[in-house]
């Protein structure tokens, strides 16, 4: 089994919920796992100089241009992509904070950002709760079919494993690596949906199947990592690059396994898809994109140019 043949082997059938084919960033609202308060939101601001593009803002809805305001649905967890650098009681940073608000700056609207779990933003969507969801939402042929996107980055699936850890010795390219093991990762995720998917693989090779941990909750995962309950853990590719990068956390990071497109998230047919990629595309165009990316340490993650809706990356 090779990467291009994980993904697509998932079926549809086997995906029934929304919440299953979300890439998904954060655990539960207002939780931050071991280490991400050890990591200070840098302290540049490239969004203070993005300013309204009036030809931008005219492809709003004219209702949403009289009312000023757009409700995001965002769901926080972990850097770079959303977390509390100071508590939950303060403000979020990320990379998705950041280019969600300098999309409304050239959109010349404000933001009433709402904290949710990532699989729920997703319905909330189709029910008018919210006009727009951010959560590090990976683009995927199943939710397409309910789901429109607007992309900002590239990111997707990774392993990681504490340091010092002998039970991966590398970069994992097929899900046999992991037969033997317990593997940790979030509920409601690409990641869960994946691994349960695959877990007839080891059978398969004549070898003794992984194991499955789900935690709801992110800090969760790297403790049991931490503390030996779990072997290695199926995670985004920028978060735990992130992670391994602070020295609290003590993971390897061990590479990347799957990519997927990452977009801002509406419900079918919204109105508002045109304007946000127009919005993106003007950041990526005067540089403020390039900024945003480099503050988080995610330029791996650039795109040339934002698309609404592409295919799935197999």
């Amino acid at each position: 089994m090779n990467l291009r043949a994980t993904v697509p082997a998932l079926g549809l059938a086997l995906l029934p919920l929304l919440a299953l084919t979300a890439c998904g960033s954060g655990g539960t609202p207002g939780t931050t796992a071991v280490g991400a308060q050890a990591s200070p939101a840098p302290t540049d601001d490239p969004v203070a100089a993005v300013r309204t593009v009036d030809s931008i803002a005219a492809l709003l809805p004219a209702d949403v241009r009289k009312s000023g305001t757009l409700r995001v649905g965002s769901s926080i967890g972990d850097p770079p992509s959303a977390y509390y650098p100071n508590g939950s009681d303060r403000a979020p940073a990320g990379l998705d904070i950041d280019l969600a608000d300098a999309v409304a700056r050239v959109l010349g609207v404000r933001l009433d950002r709402q904290e949710a779990s990532f699989e729920s933003i997703l319905p909330a969507l189709g029910s008018g709760k919210y006009d727009v969801g951010t959560g590090n939402f990976g683009v995927t042929t199943e939710r397409l079919k309910r789901i429109d996107f607007v992309t900002y980055v590239n990111d997707g699936q990774g392993f990681a494993v504490k340091k010092g850890s002998t039970a991966l010795k590398g970069k994992v390219t097929d899900l046999t690596q992991l037969c033997g093991l317990t593997v940790g990762t979030g509920a409601g995720t690409t990641f869960e949906a994946t691994l349960e998917a695959e877990k007839g693989v080891c059978a398969k090779a004549g070898k003794k199947p992984y194991d499955v941990k789900v935690y709801s909750e992110d800090a969760a995962i790297l403790t049991a990592l931490q503390q030996g309950r779990i072997d290695v853990v199926m995670s985004t590719i920028n978060g735990l690059r992130h992670q391994a990068s602070q020295p609290a956390a003590q993971t390897t990071f061990l590479g990347e396994y799957h990519r997927l497109d990452v977009g801002f998230a509406f419900k079918k047919g919204s109105r508002l898809t045109k304007a946000f990629q127009a919005a993106v595309n003007e950041l990526i165009e005067d540089g403020t994109y390039a900024k945003i990316l480099d503050k988080w340490g995610t330029t791996a993650s650039a795109i040339d140019a934002s698309r609404i809706n592409p295919p799935e990356h197999r």
